[in-house]
Order: structure tokens, then C-alpha cells, then sequence
């Protein structure tokens, strides 16, 4: 890949934000988890979100913890399908935030790099995240996703080594998605302890905005995990809520008390 290549609109978007002054939040939504779920998209943007994860149901994930597996099951009973999501985010039209795909390789292998990222680009979505391609093997589909205008970002661990963080934080477009802990995603009684650390390494290595995930569910985890990140992602806090049958307007407005937390912290 080249490291020159002009930055993409999901990093500009980030970048813009961040140097405002702006702690970053990035809410997560199975895409067909109900039969509204793109209205969440909408309650997300309301509620302060600066960009929003929709994530592309697989039926064998390998780093999805039992709430997010539960709505990913939840999805696929329902008949979601990767096209059957990207044409109902299409017909939202324009999003009011940007988008950020997230699935497995399979489904990118399935219809081939080129067709899966031109598709995702058509729906609206400028952002990918494929949580099972290794760094080692990341060119090919970061080259073609940014041809056609998607920003692939790649993950760190509080496992990964110095020279790989620095090759991580070269390599990922749009944001670096920095794992606060070793395990699978869901809610946690409190952040741990390695989150911040990593956020920090990865910051000294990088100037492209890094994003804290996995297990932060709490207004005021949110705002300790941004003490050391640029930003924070949540998903396993809002999908519980929309498995026990809270809509779009409860949901939002429990990420807007996040969103207002983070702006009290700054």
C-alpha cells in the first residue's frame, strides 16, 4: 500500500472532529437485528454519534462476545443479508454521519474485494473493519477499498509488539481500532486496566485517530477510555437494550447521556 495515498473522508471526518477538541463516539448496530433497525441510525446521529458501526451478521464470528453473537443470530433468523443491509442503509439515503462497515473476511471473499467494497461504497458506507484479516495479509483488500473511497481500518491489542503497532498504525486508514482487552467483545464492570496504556502506545506511533472497543458500558467508562483515546466504540451496552425490546428513542438516549459525559469531560 502506499502510505501517501490521500486520506479518505471517514479519517477526514475523524481527523476534523478530533482537532476540534471533540472525544469521538462510535456506536455500534447489527445491521437487521429488527425490522427498524435503520431508524437507529438516525436516533445514533441525534444523539451525538460521529460516525456509527453497522455490523454485516456472520454466522461463525471469532471475536464477537454472546450479546453481540446473540444479535448477529438475531439478524440472520430474521433474513438479513449482507445486500439486504447495504440496499436498506441505501435507502435512507445520504447518512448524517459517516458509516463504518464491520464483518468477517468470508463475506468479503465471497463476492470478491472489489465487488464487496464497490457495493459497500454504493450503499453510503465509507468505513470497514475485518476483524479476522491479519495485518500480514491486509494490502490487497486496503488497496482496493480505498480505490473505491473505504477506509480499512485495522486493529491492535494490548498484546501486540511495538514494531507491529507502528506498522498497524501505517497501514490502517480511517481510525486504528485499539482493543482494550484480550478476549471477545461484551459489557464489563469496569474498563480494564490495559485499555488506556494501549490507546497511549498506539497514539506514539500514529497521528490517525485511535478508537478504544470491547467492553466499555458505562457513561463513565466511556469517559475513562477517553482520557487515553481519541475516541470510544460501543456496541454490546446498546445491543442488549435493543434485544430486550428498547426501540430507537431509549436507545439514542442512552447515548446521548454518553455523549454528554464525554463533552463534560473536554
Amino acid at each position: 500500500m502506499n502510505p501517501t495515498m490521500a486520506l479518505g473522508s471517514l479519517e477526514r471526518h475523524l481527523r476534523d472532529r478530533r482537532d476540534g477538541g471533540r472525544t469521538l463516539l462510535m456506536p455500534y448496530l447489527t445491521g437487521g437485528i429488527t425490522p427498524d433497525w435503520t431508524d437507529h441510525l438516525r436516533a445514533f446521529a441525534e444523539a451525538g454519534a460521529d460516525a456509527i458501526e453497522v455490523g454485516l451478521p456472520f454466522s461463525d464470528p471469532t471475536v464477537d462476545g454472546v450479546t453481540i453473537q446473540e444479535a448477529s443470530n438475531a439478524a440472520l433468523a430474521r433474513g438479513a443479508t449482507v445486500r439486504r443491509i447495504l440496499a436498506d442503509v441505501a435507502r435512507r439515503g445520504e447518512p448524517a454521519v459517516p458509516l463504518v462497515a464491520s464483518t468477517y473476511y468470508n463475506l468479503v471473499l465471497r463476492d470478491g474485494p472489489e465487488a464487496f467494497c464497490a457495493a459497500l461504497r454504493q450503499a453510503g458506507i465509507t468505513g470497514l473493519i475485518v476483524p479476522d484479516l491479519p495485518l500480514d495479509e491486509a494490502d490487497e483488500l486496503t488497496d482496493v477499498a480505498a480505490a473505491a473511497g473505504v477506509d480499512l481500518a485495522l486493529l491492535a491489542s494490548p498484546a501486540t509488539p511495538e514494531p507491529r503497532l507502528a506498522e498497524i498504525g501505517r497501514r490502517s486508514r480511517g481510525f486504528v481500532y485499539a482493543v482494550s482487552r484480550m478476549g471477545t467483545t461484551g459489557e464489563r464492570a469496569a474498563l480494564a486496566e490495559s485499555a488506556t496504556a494501549l490507546a497511549g502506545r498506539i497514539k506514539e506511533n500514529t497521528d490517525r485517530p485511535v478508537l478504544l472497543g470491547f467492553g466499555i458500558s458505562t457513561p463513565e467508562q466511556a469517559v475513562a477510555a477517553g482520557r487515553g483515546a481519541d475516541g470510544v466504540v460501543i456496541g454490546a451496552a446498546l445491543m442488549r437494550q435493543v434485544l430486550d425490546g428498547s426501540g430507537p428513542r431509549p436507545v439514542g438516549a442512552f447515548l446521548a447521556k454518553i455523549r454528554r459525559a464525554l463533552d463534560q469531560e473536554t
